[in-house]
């Protein structure tokens, strides 16, 4: 019992000089660690050409489309084309029963050579009183009863000659053809069917789509800012070529032209109608589907491009990146961004050439803390060495 009393007081002084060394061990490695600065992953700006472009949505519109309907009555004797193939104009589409055509041409006919029979009569008689009135053997009255049915006989053969006319037209129009070349739609129509001429009811559709439009929209503020840049000389009036991306993401393989811009504005929508026309040989574009149209404004030769993982929002939603100045600190930058371009944000203000931004590391400083500036060589993914103005002592990585 003595000897665990006796080392009480021993055990007290062993687990007190424990207590006091690891005391000084924290203490060191706090020290330690305030010296280690936080280590942040930065690009530099440098200001490069780009290609200024805009994505408008639109729908594909046929370039012409024909309805097709008869212009006489009658019975659909035959259907001469196959739904969905591609016509030409002047094809014959529909066969309208000629029968009672040709029988009113025919009689059209048959009226001219009776009026001319009877001309042959009244014309000789009309000559003889031309003499006899000379003579007063004949009245005046008789004279001129004979001249007037001369003139009646020659108007009744201008008239059957009309006639004639009209019904060649009439008999022509019994063979329906296409006034276009392009592809035509489904028949409303099917043998035996009765029309009349214009009907409401068009028999088929045919939709020229190559050449093929595409409306697209526009705000009247792209408007006014694409009219600022056409008087430098790089709106899209100026570079008219325009790129589509279809549903599916895929970029059509051919360009288009800007036709024409709309001179109203929908004040609904605030926007105005653009009018595109593009090369459909292959027929890929069809009449409704959904597009968008990627214009070109022209070329920025000093865009300030940034990643946008390095740009962060406010509560408000404005747009800031955080730098690394000179002393290596962090200072805080309000940026006004124009657009996306691919992955990175166009910025117009806030920055300048030679900066650095922080792209990785944010979310561990803060403004005015002094950090560790490990550079990327690009932005989509480089070697990441030590900047120029620090030495890292890490081994560099890949950045995929």
């Amino acid at each position: 019992m003595k000897i665990l009393l006796n080392l009480i007081p021993l055990t007290l002084l062993i687990l007190q000089a424990l207590v006091i060394g690891g005391c000084d061990g924290g203490s060191e490695v706090n020290a330690t660690a305030k010296e280690v600065l936080p280590e942040v992953a930065v690009v530099t700006v440098q200001p490069e050409a780009v290609a200024l472009t805009t994505e408008l949505p639109g729908r594909t519109v046929a370039y012409r489309v024909a309805e097709i309907r008869p212009q006489v009555n009658g019975l659909i004797l035959k259907r001469m084309f196959t739904e969905g193939s591609n016509v030409k104009a002047g094809q014959v589409l529909y066969q309208i029963d000629p029968a009672p055509f040709q029988a009113a041409l025919e009689n059209a006919k048959a009226a001219v050579e009776k009026a001319e029979a009877q001309l042959f009569s009244v014309r000789s008689r009309a000559e003889r009183y031309r003499k006899l009135v000379a003579h007063n053997a004949v009245s005046r009255q008789d004279y001129d009863d004979a001249v007037a049915a001369e003139r009646q006989v020659l108007a009744e053969i201008e008239y059957c000659k009309a006639t004639i006319e009209t019904a060649r037209i009439n008999l022509g129009y019994t063979r329906v053809t296409a006034p276009i070349s392009g592809r035509i739609g489904k028949s409303n129509v099917t043998e035996g069917a009765i029309v009349t001429a214009y009907q409401p009811l068009a028999l088929a559709t045919i939709q020229q789509l190559d050449p093929i439009y595409v409306d697209v929209s526009q705000s009247t503020s792209e408007l006014l800012r694409w009219r600022g840049g056409a008087q430098n000389g790089s709106g899209p009036d100026a570079e008219k070529t325009v790129e589509l991306v279809l549903e599916d993401g895929f970029l059509y393989p051919l360009e288009g032209t800007l036709q024409f811009r709309d001179v109203t504005v929908d004040a609904t929508t605030g926007s105005v109608t653009l009018r595109l026309v593009f090369p459909n040989p292959e027929n890929i574009l069809l009449p409704g589907m959904f597009v968008r149209a990627v214009v070109k404004e022209g070329m920025c030769g000093q865009a300030v491009l940034l990643s946008q993982q390095a740009v962060s929002r406010d509560t408000k939603g404005n747009a800031f990146a955080l730098t690394v100045d000179s002393e290596n600190k962090v200072q805080r930058r309000m940026l006004v961004v124009d657009r996306a371009i691919g992955n990175r944000w166009l910025v117009t203000s806030g920055l300048d050439s030679g900066d650095r931004v922080i792209v990785e590391g944010m979310q561990k400083v803060r403004p005015g803390a002094e950090v560790r500036a490990v550079s990327l060589e690009t932005v989509e993914g480089g070697t990441r060495n030590s900047d120029s103005t620090e030495r890292v002592d890490t081994p560099s990585t890949t950045r995929n």
